[in-house]
């Protein structure tokens, strides 16, 4: 986990942004001894947005499939 100064931080705040999301947190420590972790946040994400599948049929030909399989029930 990388340590940054105040001062470091205050001078390569970008870096310092990209150095967390990547390594998952890092270090602020003041002159007084005082030490702080800063770490980005998870997005939690739908479990329904799932990316969707190319079946090569058109729209047409899967509301007709739809149709068939509701009228053998």
């Amino acid at each position: 986990m990388k340590v940054y100064t105040y001062s470091q931080a205050r001078q390569q705040l970008a870096k310092l942004l990209d150095d967390a999301r990547r390594e998952g947190q890092v270090q602020i420590k003041r002159r007084d001894g005082q030490t702080f972790v800063l770490k980005p946040i998870e997005e939690k994400k739908s479990p329904l947005d799932v990316a969707g599948v190319n079946t090569g049929i058109s729209l047409n030909e899967l509301n007709e499939a739809v149709r068939e399989s509701r009228e053998r029930e």
